[in-house]
């Protein structure tokens, strides 16, 4: 059973064996939804009484150790380092932001260590909890989801996508202003996503913006039809603390989709995208940069499909959930065993 907090409904509903229940709209506010929120998730996932409460939102962790406490086995799975991700919090002021990463460090791996298991979704948050024995399970692609037919220029418009929430250190900016110096007068940038009202402000500004399809919020098929009709995926992430060792699910996608990733220079992409040859790597601040890299992308297609279809034998052998899954289901059998 899924629970969600979205305000669409609360009666269950069944799919594929699996039910989802809603808890009722999220709160209006930040301190609303990690109080009020949080107490009608507990309330709800304690009255079922689940072997096991699996859970990633860091202000549900006060809750999930009551959880425990009432004999649920209880698992938090870390998405992000939040102690990173805290400096570059903007609504937080640059001078508190230290000792407060510091104090969220502290509170999430005390709190942590009340439960039954940790899950990491990155090696460097799995490190993190190196004193839990956690377990590593990354978010990768499915591999039948996003299976497109083989890539090729005659088909494919010289489109790039980028698929996720915008955000001002996501590289939002600097990607809009890229697609602007593209020579192609057909070049467009397909986005799939949201972002907040303060950026849509900016993006709208942007030399790129004309160039911009924007399709807001989508759906699994429709990410899949965004990816089709693309030459290369973008994802520019600033080198924010929180950045430079995550693992965005989005490239991986687009290597599973079989396109060319142009990414961010760090050093764990450039293992990833430089160890499979499956795309180029740029200053995620330049948008001189960007472009160049997306115009090469056009200018060399067939050595561009010769990337995207590297990309995906390195999904199919190392960076897929089929492999990823089996290790949470291990985890959910030692926890479910009688020894536990």
């Amino acid at each position: 059973m899924l629970f969600v907090q979205d305000g669409k409904g609360d009666e269950e509903v069944v799919n594929g064996g699996y039910s989802i229940r809603d808890t009722g709209a999220p709160p209006l506010g930040r301190a609303r939804r990690m109080t009020l929120g949080a107490w009608r998730m507990y309330r709800a996932v304690l009255r079922e009484r689940p072997n096991i409460a699996h859970f990633h939102d860091p202000e549900l962790l006060p809750w999930a150790v009551l959880l425990r406490l009432a004999g649920v086995r209880v698992i938090y799975d870390a998405h992000e380092d939040l102690g990173a991700a805290i400096l570059s919090k903007p609504y937080i002021p640059p001078m508190l932001r230290a000792p407060i990463s510091v104090a969220v460090r502290l509170v999430e791996k005390g709190t942590a260590r009340c439960l039954s298991a940790v899950v990491g979704a990155t090696p460097a948050i799995e490190r993190n909890f190196s004193s839990m024995q956690p377990t590593l399970v990354q978010n990768f692609p499915m591999l039948a989801e996003l299976a497109l037919p083989s890539n090729t220029t005659k088909k494919v418009p010289p489109h790039f996508a980028y698929v996720g929430g915008l955000a001002f250190i996501r590289g939002a900016i600097e990607m809009v202003e890229a697609i602007a110096d593209i020579k192609d007068s057909k070049a467009r940038l397909q986005i799939g996503g949201g972002f907040p009202a303060d950026l849509g402000e900016e993006l709208t500004k942007c030399r790129g913006w004309p160039k911009v399809d924007f399709h807001g919020w989508v759906g699994r098929q429709k990410v899949a039809e965004i990816l089709s009709s693309c030459r290369a995926g973008l994802v520019l992430f600033h080198p924010e603390p929180n950045h430079v060792e995550a693992q965005p699910n989005k490239m991986f996608e687009y290597m599973a989709a079989g396109l060319p990733v142009i990414a961010s220079d760090f050093p764990l992409w450039r293992e990833i995208v430089d160890g499979s040859k499956c795309g180029l790597l740029v200053d995620p601040l330049n948008p001189a940069e960007i472009s160049n890299a997306m115009q090469w992308i056009l200018d060399n297609p067939e050595e561009a499909v010769e990337m995207g279809q590297r990309g995906r034998e390195a999904v199919e052998r190392y960076y897929n959930w089929e492999a990823e899954s089996v290790k949470l289901v291990s985890l959910y059998r030692r926890l479910t065993s009688p020894t536990q």
